[in-house]
């Protein structure tokens, strides 16, 4: 399963949480963006359950970020 988060930042470093969010085994992309949303990342995730732990568990507790949408891709 595919699906792009966008992220909205609080105050922080777009590089830095790029680095930290990049580590991660699911995340396959990130970018910096410019516009209502700050970055944008590429998951690949075996089920939507495991994409919701993952961004419920690591996306949405990363300090830095106040908040994200994910989009699921259909194809």
């Amino acid at each position: 399963m595919l699906a792009y988060v966008l992220i909205g930042l609080e105050q922080a470093d777009e590089k830095e949480i790029m680095q930290k969010l990049s580590k991660l085994s699911e995340v396959k992309e990130t970018h910096i963006l410019f516009g209502e949303w700050d970055l944008i990342i590429k998951i690949e995730a075996e089920t939507t359950d495991a994409l919701g732990n993952f961004v419920m568990d690591h996306i949405r507790q990363f300090k830095g970020i106040k908040l994200s949408t994910t989009l699921i891709c259909a194809k």
